[in-house]
């Protein structure tokens, strides 16, 4: 690689949790912990090895909300942004699901609170521009109007629920 370059990377996902049935549309975040302490963000992580990208946005829900989700969308857009740190341009496919802002939600380790809130107030809330350049794009394309039936993922043959899993919500 040309010392000049910086490097793109992928390795992660973005998943917005909606709730369109509310008196307001609704989105969940949930504030940081431990890196970004303090930051309210949607759910985020890294996709592990032979995993998709959208398998990875199911582990992470449900890693980090305790949610089994029923449906996936791919927004057809990337969140991006530079890690100085690292110099790297960071890459993350943006999903989104819709459930209802009355479904338990337990957090794990990396967040010490969560809250739905309206889109404007999630906009304040948001610390990154591109955060809330997500926000408005999903707003226009999942709220304002009917999601494209293209953009949602077959989730048969999902990895990422156990029999247990299963027994729970079926049984």
């Amino acid at each position: 690689m040309h010392p000049n370059n910086i490097p793109i990377l992928s390795n992660g996902v973005s998943v917005f949790l909606l709730d369109l049935n509310a008196e307001v549309p609704q989105v969940l975040l949930m504030r940081r912990a431990d890196t970004l302490l303090g930051a309210w963000c949607q759910v985020a992580g890294q996709v592990e090895v032979d995993e998709t990208g959208w398998e990875a946005a199911l582990r992470e829900v449900k890693e980090e909300t305790g949610v089994i989700l029923e449906e996936l969308w791919s927004a057809d857009l990337c969140e991006e942004f530079y890690v100085p740190e690292k110099n790297i341009i960071q890459k993350l496919p943006v999903f989104v699901s819709f459930i209802s802002s009355e479904t338990p939600i337990t957090i794990n380790e990396e967040h010490d609170a969560y809250q739905w809130f309206s889109f404007d107030d999630a906009m304040e809330l948001f610390s990154f521009p591109g955060q809330r350049r997500v926000l408005e794009y999903l707003h226009s394309e999942f709220v304002a109007r009917k999601a494209s039936p293209h953009l949602r993922i077959n989730l048969s043959g999902r990895r990422d629920i156990a029999a247990t899993d299963i027994e729970e919500t079926t049984g």
